[in-house]
């Protein structure tokens, strides 16, 4: 499969790279570490709440129900909290993509997702956009909003996914695709992006 071909809803946030080599080492420490919360949603938090130190892996969404009307799903989760960052992992590399995030975005809940094999997310929409890292992926993985499906690679980009329309993830590979996944609550230099 080719690489994405971008639209306005996925594309390429060209001012960003990392290297993927630190972001793979960076998530072993952190699955050795902390290790995916089991359950609706496979998480590793790198944000959490500065309030409580918590860390919440589900937050309000939508779906249709099967007569196409718009259902709310979980509760609302104040993102702005999410400034918190994981002691744990504060000497990996993610602490480094987190600092260089935040100087173009401000963020919410900063997680590392995983879908794993033969599996796909439900088509939802979220209240506010996301930028995706992929970490470990293959070419079965594809990012799907509204009508547009592409892939994206594990090469150290990073993307932004305008999740505020609906959308999905699915993984037809053989193997977990993994990718960080931070909330923009604002933008200093793509202000366009998060226009509501």
């Amino acid at each position: 499969m080719k690489l994405l071909i971008q639209n306005d809803n996925i594309f390429k946030l060209d001012l960003i790279k990392f290297d993927q080599s630190k972001i793979l080492e960076a998530y072993k420490q952190a699955v050795e570490r902390i290790g995916f919360t089991e359950g609706l949603v496979n998480c590793i938090s790198i944000t959490k709440n500065v309030d409580n130190d918590e860390n919440d892996p589900r937050g309000i969404f939508w779906t249709q129900d099967q007569n196409y009307n718009e259902v709310q799903i979980e509760n609302k989760v104040d993102e702005s909290k999410y400034t918190l960052f994981e002691n744990k992992l504060k000497d990996t590399y993610f602490h480094t993509i987190y600092q260089e995030l935040s100087l173009h975005f401000g963020l919410g809940r900063v997680r590392i997702l995983k879908l794993g094999s033969r599996k796909s997310l439900s088509f939802h929409k979220d209240p506010e956009p996301r930028i995706h890292i992929p970490i470990i992926t293959n070419p079965g993985a594809l990012m799907i909003v509204e009508n547009f499906a592409g892939h994206i690679k594990a090469n150290g980009d990073a993307y932004f996914v305008d999740t505020r329309k609906y959308h999905t993830a699915l993984n037809g590979g053989s193997h977990d695709r993994i990718h960080m996944v931070a909330t923009i609550l604002k933008s200093h230099f793509y202000q366009k992006l998060i226009s509501y």
